[in-house]
């Protein structure tokens, strides 16, 4: 009985919501760790970088583990439940 009480009390997957964060260039690309820093994802920079060297960062679906991958406008950064899209000035 319990484990149906508990089965009953999750949400459909289509109510979770991804965040979804928008960050704008200022110039030609932004480096992965500095990226996770600025957009607050990361509480410093050491902290970003073992993030991207545990493997838990994807760049348009793909594993990412360089830390100073350059990302550029048009790319997608997915840490976790929350996607950063790059858009240009």
């Amino acid at each position: 009985m319990r484990a149906i009480a508990s089965a009953s009390l999750r949400a459909p997957r289509a109510f979770f919501v991804m965040p979804n964060l928008d960050f704008t260039l200022t110039g030609d690309y932004v480096e992965l760790h500095s990226l996770l820093k600025i957009t607050g994802l990361a509480d410093s920079g050491g902290t970003a970088k073992m993030i991207v060297a545990s493997g838990a960062v994807k760049v348009d679906g793909a594993v990412e583990l360089r830390k100073t991958c350059k990302i550029r406008a048009g790319q997608v950064v997915l840490l976790g439940d929350t996607r950063i899209a790059v858009h240009d000035a």
